[in-house]
């Protein structure tokens, strides 16, 4: 097979990724990659907290494909060439143990991002990947089937293929260069945020947290399930990051106002619950209600719902009436509140939008507009829930973009 040249922009996860496989499935290709700024992987080296979200233990690919909000299904065949198993395997093979955390989100075994950045970095030296940092692509033409790439600090250069694996931007501007080559943009925005509630009380809880809540944003069909984490501006955790995952595009229309609906105790049958109130005040009718709980919620929550339902949380559970229990049970599945406003997680900023994916064909990562050029990672309408999929999709995509078609 005849040697070609490949560019790789963007030294992110994908980009790092579609560079090795190039190397991997053209062992005699010459690959660049090119990187804007003086450091690479830098959202490897913060996300999951500093220790890198590798991957979910998501196996079953149908499953796996639910948690992409934008590409779901579409996703398959990217799946079908490199899933979670291989991402896996192709880490432990390389050194780095990779372990599975309760809620199927993997780590390697060091809980050190680093582990992932050095073996990345390692594989590139050992396949003869040159990396060049500080280079700024300022336009891209093709001429003929090549690519004429120019930088801003020197003269252009020729190319056979280009893999682009620049990522997400955080406004639409920042995909003019893309829609410049005559591919359709879908305008970007955040797509895991926590929710905002300045005029609600239950802020006062901050860093309670529930581990298995249901939540509902209203007017909508989104509804979610997970542990809920109360902050000092709102609510966050995997439940709420998830809403807001599906909810991105219906959530920004509505300029983030809205309101949601939260079940604090995985039961949706309130007449079973007020039963359950009057068996445990049967059970307990001289116990403290504020001290005795009815359900396993943390202390300052089961106070705080009492308060809300006002009741007082000296009263003993003989002294609770019907319409009280009612009113409590009511509380327990089906509790409102106002969110006003987003915060993002600025490092590990993720947004939808990008490259239109009805022109990129899902099996190659190629363009359908542009021959020899090929798209990975969040630089396209794809992105996922939190739990290491987003990751996942930057190696299926970055691998599948290397075979070069």
């Amino acid at each position: 097979m005849e040697s070609k040249k490949v560019a790789v922009i963007g030294g992110g996860a994908a980009g790092f990724f579609a560079a090795l496989s190039v190397k991997e499935h053209h062992p005699d290709h010459e690959v660049i990659l090119f990187e804007k700024t003086s450091k690479v992987l830098s959202k490897v080296k913060v996300s999951g907290g500093g220790r890198c979200n590798v991957t979910h233990a998501c196996s079953d690919i149908a499953t796996l494909c639910e948690a992409y909000p934008r590409g779901g299904k579409k996703l398959k065949s990217l799946f079908y060439q490199f899933n979670t198993t291989d991402t896996i395997a192709w880490f432990e093979s390389r050194g780095v143990a990779i372990k599975t955390e309760k809620d199927g989100r993997m780590f390697p075994v060091s809980d050190q991002s680093q582990s992932i950045i050095d073996c990345l970095v390692t594989e590139m030296t050992r396949l003869k990947v040159a990396l060049q940092l500080g280079r700024s692509i300022t336009k891209m033409e093709q001429e003929d089937q090549h690519w004429k790439l120019q930088f801003a600090d020197s003269e252009s250069q020729n190319f056979d293929a280009v893999i682009i694996a620049t990522g997400g931007s955080p406004k639409l501007k920042g995909f003019d260069w893309l829609s410049h080559l005559g591919h359709s943009i879908v305008p970007p925005i955040p797509s895991l945020f926590t929710f905002n509630m300045p005029s609600e009380p239950i802020k006062e809880l901050m860093g309670l947290v529930v581990e298995n809540a249901r939540v509902k944003i209203k007017g909508t069909k989104i509804q979610t399930q997970g542990p809920l984490l109360i902050t000092h501006w709102g609510m966050s955790g995997p439940a709420i990051l998830k809403a807001s995952s599906f909810g991105a595009r219906e959530l920004s229309e509505r300029d983030y106002n809205f309101e949601i609906q939260i079940n604090w105790v995985d039961e949706t049958n309130t007449e079973l619950l007020f039963e359950q109130l009057q068996k445990f005040s049967q059970m307990n009718p001289q116990k403290g209600i504020g001290n005795q709980k009815a359900f396993a919620l943390p202390n300052r929550l089961w106070s705080f719902l009492l308060e809300k339902a006002a009741i007082p949380t000296d009263r003993k559970w003989i002294e609770v009436g019907k319409k009280k229990f009612r009113q409590l049970a009511a509380l327990l599945t089906q509790d409102n509140y106002q969110v006003a406003g987003k915060t993002t997680f600025k490092e590990e900023f993720v947004t939808c939008g990008g490259v239109d994916l009805s022109e990129i064909d899902l099996k190659t990562m190629q363009s359908k507009k542009l021959p020899n050029l090929y798209f990975a990672g969040e630089v396209i309408d794809v992105d996922a829930i939190t739990g290491g999929y987003n990751f996942q999709a930057a190696w299926s995509g970055g691998y599948c973009a290397g075979k070069l078609g």
